[in-house]
């Protein structure tokens, strides 16, 4: 699959979560971790691989702009991200901000698949093995965070996660 379609796709899988967090028919707070999860794991490619190969290849300074505003969206999210996994449903303000967060990445996604996307495509960038790339480094980031949550039901069912004072800190 080529890079841009890999980033589409999993636009889309979130765009899905969101609609049914905002149904309201399924457990929010399995849904939030689940947004949480995949967003983080995206925008980590994003940034460490598809990101990086974009600015090379581009070189000019439309598609350098979009990149920054890409990270400071990606910074914004990821604030919101950290906000909702310490927390969880125990916040008042927790459907607000996974709403807030839906919205944030609805914008983040119009830009990308409406600007960047169309220029990548014309660069010569190619784009099937930073696809692969993706594909790889999703697989093993997916992996990672499987095995950083222990089965429901058992002591500490939620990953370690460092503060930031670099101590670690349980998840609630």
């Amino acid at each position: 699959m080529d890079a841009i379609n890999l980033l589409k796709q999993d636009h889309q899988e979130v765009k899905t979560l969101f609609d049914t967090f905002q149904q309201g028919d399924a457990d929010k707070s399995v849904i939030a971790t689940e947004v949480c999860r995949l967003l983080t794991i995206h925008a980590q490619i994003e940034e460490e691989i598809f990101y990086p190969a974009v600015r090379e290849a581009s070189g000019t300074d439309d598609v350098d702009d979009l990149l920054d505003e890409a990270e400071v969206e990606h910074a914004s999210a990821k604030e919101l991200i950290a906000q909702i996994e310490d927390v969880g449903e125990s916040d008042d303000l927790f459907e607000a901000k996974v709403k807030v967060l839906g919205e944030y990445v609805q914008h983040h996604v119009k830009e990308e698949e409406g600007e960047l996307f169309p220029k990548v495509e014309k660069s010569g960038l190619d784009l099937e093995t930073i696809g692969a790339e993706l594909e790889k480094r999703k697989k093993a980031l997916l992996g990672e965070a499987a095995r950083d949550i222990a089965p429901p039901g058992t002591k500490g069912n939620r990953r370690s996660r460092s503060n930031r004072n670099g101590g670690s800190q349980q998840r609630r």
